[in-house]
């Protein structure tokens, strides 16, 4: 990423989750600034962010919608230009009382029921990814089968051309991955997502059919149909956080496997394992990290919070704090108690849970149909994480034995 930042040198005083280091392995960052004097460490960067690092500050935080506004949930430069209490991206971006009924509109759509009518659609598309690597020695997991799953689901879901799958990837990059960037230059990029978000739903307006777009144009709140504005936002929050942080998750799964030989036979001996697997491998490598904005100056904890400093939640490290987790820095595909956070603390827990546990287990279930214990990582050094708020295997070659 050609950023305007310099590397981080003082993770706990000027830290940035964009900075290479961070998307290698947060982890031990987390943990310095965890068990120092202050869990919560601040930097100047972005005009100023603030990263607690215990369960119970970011789930304090997560919760408080009175000190702390989600009127933009992606740390960048500039600041939201869409005002509370809709925000850019409802429900997501939204405060309540707005966002209670933002969210309500879209559970229907993420229902289990709703969610199992898709299973056999992404189980077929998972068998029609490995069918085009079969015979292949080496592929990789990232950039043949990961990153597809929840580009043609969401697709299908919105009714999105599907060979549209490469411009829905750039929109991704673009929104979570091009922070760094001059504000000029992200605004570009808003541009050509929003130009093509306008494209579509003109042509479901023209066109409708039975699909989440046309239940959108067709919703209503408070007896008024959604503004332009939600519906766009809302089709782009579906766009951009439904792909990325399910293809980091089953990403960072199979890399997991593919590094690990006694979890790798143990599941592929074991396959009832595979729903606390899953729930352990969000646990363990969690994709999201969440942002907040201060409302107004505040203190929270001894920290002198301002007005519009940004706070980061990383939920991942949530996940691993020991206060909570039993050996929390330990992948434990059986365990049993596991009251993660990966999808979020508070009134914006991800709307999407079923969809994402869906579309993880069926990627892996059927990747592991296919290759049992016959695979392995290719070349550690040659895997790459994404930076940014969303975290997970961008290249990951494996080796099938």
């Amino acid at each position: 990423m050609a950023g305007i930042h310099p590397p981080v040198t003082d993770w706990a005083n000027d830290f940035d989750h964009t900075d290479p280091v961070w998307a290698a392995d947060p982890y031990p960052i987390w943990a310095d600034i965890r068990s120092s004097g202050c869990p919560v460490a601040h930097s100047e960067r972005y005009g100023g962010v603030w990263l607690p690092t215990s369960h119970e500050d970011i789930s304090a935080i997560a919760y408080d919608t009175d000190h702390f506004t989600s009127q933009s949930v992606v740390v960048s430069e500039g600041r939201p230009m869409m005002p509370a209490p809709q925000g850019i991206a409802p429900p997501i971006s939204s405060d309540p009382p707005f966002h209670h009924e933002a969210r309500r509109l879209l559970l229907p759509a993420f229902s289990p029921k709703a969610v199992a009518l898709l299973e056999p659609f992404t189980r077929e598309y998972c068998n029609e990814l490995l069918d085009a690597v079969d015979g292949k020695d080496l592929i990789d997991a990232a950039v043949d089968y990961a990153q597809h799953i929840p580009v043609r689901v969401i697709a299908k879901m919105l009714g999105f051309p599907p060979e549209d799958a490469d411009t829905f990837r750039m929109f991704v990059h673009n929104a979570l991955e091009g922070v760094d960037l001059p504000v000029e230059k992200r605004m570009e990029n808003f541009g050509l997502l929003d130009e093509y978000l306008r494209a579509q739903v003109e042509d479901h307006i023209a066109n409708p059919r039975d699909d989440l777009t046309t239940f959108l144009l067709n919703a209503e709140m408070d007896g008024q149909p959604l503004n332009a504005e939600h519906v766009g936002g809302t089709i782009a929050l579906l766009l951009i956080a439904g792909i990325d942080t399910t293809w980091s998750a089953i990403g960072a799964s199979l890399w997991h496997l593919a590094k690990t030989p006694a979890d790798r036979e143990r599941l592929a001996s074991e396959p009832a394992l595979m729903p606390f697997a899953v729930e352990e491998f969000l646990r363990a490598y969690a994709p999201v990290t969440m942002a907040r904005l201060v409302k107004d100056d505040f203190e929270f904890n001894g920290c002198p919070m301002k007005a519009n400093e940004w706070v980061l939640l990383p939920f991942p490290a949530a996940n691993r704090d020991p206060e909570v987790f039993e050996n929390p820095d330990e992948v434990v595909i059986d365990r049993v108690e596991n009251r993660h956070a990966a999808f979020g603390l508070g009134i914006h827990r991800c709307a999407g849970s079923n969809l994402a546990r869906m579309e993880m287990q069926v990627a892996i279930e059927v990747w592991m149909d296919r290759f049992g214990d016959r695979f392995t990582l290719a070349d550690p050094d040659a895997v790459t994480w994404s930076g940014g708020q969303v975290r997970g295997p961008r290249q990951l070659p494996i080796a099938l034995t």
